[in-house]
């Protein structure tokens, strides 16, 4: 997405496994946020970087620049430890990456007609996967390692998608989503689910991993619209939320039928520099109500601050 955007001044912005932080890369360097107060972690004030990826809360990231010196190059992946502010160790492509995904035990990288998966522990490569044309790096991954599964277009004219388990390094299912090819796609956090949307956007649709079987359907709207986005609810053990972002402008949260009144805190990031935590209610109607509760901007915040809205 960061080309799609590239005038904005954030050119990527992810959370980290448990959600507890927030990352954003900039032209002039990446900073990391605690997501709940809002206080500015880390900062590297230097270079533009497209991918910034954390291991949880702990000092490792994986970075990748925007840039035409070799040092931020985006064939050139990095594992950057932000106690000691070095570079741990680096992998270099024949291509760009795009796409970085990391737990305790693996690290994938995405690049436009490969995949590769390494032991994140000692770099060494596990697997390579051949995959079609993904000009967009689409991918989703699950991080936790009873459920850790990596998933990858399989068609480029229809919405299709392999689903490989990372840590048997085996192909686990193969998934018939949509008509038209995938625009988006995600798994729950236990790998259960895996939600998707094809590059008409009107349809979401989300099925269970384990059996390869469609278990929701959404409708997002009549008209076509491109789905920037797609995240489930960060339960450990089942989701009861989806939401979706889009080109319409709108945020559209669907619930999955797990209780009868159901709240969560929304968190969303602009490109714009803006983070917004919602408070989001549905009732047994499937009708929501939002209340914005916490706005700051994260290009203004100051080292070891709070930010207040």
């Amino acid at each position: 997405m960061a080309n799609q955007f590239s005038s904005y001044p954030i050119l990527c912005a992810s959370f980290n496994q448990d959600n507890s932080c927030v990352a954003i890369g900039t032209r002039h360097g990446f900073r990391i946020f605690d997501s709940s107060t809002g206080r500015l972690l880390y900062e590297r004030a230097i270079g533009a970087f497209i991918i910034v990826e954390m291991l949880y809360s702990s000092n490792l990231l994986a970075i990748v620049g925007a840039g035409e010196q070799p040092a931020l190059s985006p064939r050139r992946l990095c594992l950057f430890n932000t106690t000691t502010r070095n570079a741990l160790q680096e992998l270099t492509f024949l291509t760009s990456v795009l796409v970085v995904r990391l737990n305790r035990k693996r690290l994938i990288v995405v690049l436009q007609e490969k995949t590769f998966i390494y032991d994140v522990n000692n770099l060494n490569i596990l697997d390579t996967i051949d995959t079609v044309p993904n000009l967009k790096g689409l991918s989703a991954f699950s991080p936790c390692l009873d459920g850790c599964f990596l998933a990858l277009p399989a068609s480029t004219t229809k919405g299709s998608m392999l689903v490989y388990n990372v840590m048997e390094l085996q192909s686990h299912c193969e998934i018939d989503a949509h008509q038209s090819p995938l625009a988006a796609m995600v798994l729950s956090s236990n790998g259960v689910y895996i939600a998707t949307a094809s590059e008409q956007g009107t349809i979401i649709r989300v099925h269970l991993v384990s059996e390869a079987t469609k278990s929701y359907s959404f409708r997002r709207g009549t008209y076509p619209s491109t789905i920037y986005s797609l995240s489930f609810g960060p339960s450990k053990e089942l989701p009861n939320i989806l939401v979706a972002t889009s080109s319409s402008g709108s945020i559209h949260a669907f619930s999955l039928g797990f209780a009868i009144n159901q709240r969560a805190s929304i968190s969303i990031i602009t490109y714009s520099g803006c983070f917004l935590e919602y408070r989001l209610s549905i009732n047994h109607q499937n009708e929501s109500s939002w209340i914005l509760e916490r706005e700051f901007n994260l290009l203004a915040a100051i080292s070891g601050h709070a930010i207040n809205s």
